[in-house]
């Protein structure tokens, strides 16, 4: 899941981050409302995770900007601000959910997953391709009576890949889909991340399912039965 996180405060900001992706999401960051409406119109999310006080635009204000662009992908808001009138001010521009700071974190994971199952472009907490199955809580993935748990990077990797199955995938897609804004790969950073993956997927006997097309990319195929 792609999730944009919008937090002034880099004593705060940082723990939110290393939670997030810790548990497999892809996290982009600044700390001003303007960075973050040109993010917005640039990128989709799956999740939107504002602070309420920000330089430029304020969270409340993000929140009703990106409604009126039509989007609907879930908001969380952030704030020190825990009066019912507040609470209703953000959920009235169009927030759907609130937390309240200081932020809890096994609660903002809480609520992160909570929110993922409102998202457009939520497809379940499970993902299958043939016979291997992809538990997006647990980061494990499972043929079988083999099971292992993936890193977050290995698990991100693998989750756009059955995601899009049988499709050829460029290595400049694979950047856009799986670095974080404001990142720059290396030139073998994709072949790296798919070489890290093949090895977890040899546990579970499934390593020949990423295969090299030369010159194009990489493609996920289950071997013919």
């Amino acid at each position: 899941m792609r999730i944009l996180l919008v937090e002034d405060d880099p004593e705060q900001l940082e723990p939110l981050y290393t939670a997030l992706t810790r548990t497999g999401h892809i996290v982009d960051t600044t700390e001003d409302g303007t960075t973050a409406q040109w993010l917005m119109k640039e990128k989709d999310y799956d999740l939107l995770i504002f602070d309420w006080m920000l330089p430029g635009e304020d969270g409340v204000g993000l929140c009703r900007w990106y409604r009126k662009m039509g989007k609907t992908s879930p908001v969380l808001m952030l704030t020190a601000k825990d009066t019912t009138q507040d609470k209703v001010m953000g959920l009235d521009a169009g927030a759907d959910d609130y937390l309240v700071k200081p932020v809890d974190l096994a609660e903002l994971l809480a609520r992160t997953r909570a929110l993922r199952r409102r998202s457009p472009l939520w497809c379940g907490d499970i993902l299958q391709v043939g016979d291997m199955v992809l538990n997006l809580d647990s980061m494990d993935v499972e043929r079988g009576d083999l099971r292992v748990r993936l890193k977050s990077r290995d698990f991100q990797l693998l989750e756009y890949m059955m995601r899009h199955p049988k499709q050829v995938l460029s290595r400049d897609r694979l950047e856009q889909a799986l670095w974080e804004w404001g990142q720059e790969p290396e030139s073998n950073a994709v072949a790296s991340r798919i070489k890290r993956l093949r090895q977890q997927l040899k546990k579970v006997e499934a390593e020949d399912w990423i295969a090299t097309i030369y010159g194009m990319g990489y493609r996920l195929e289950p071997p013919e039965q």
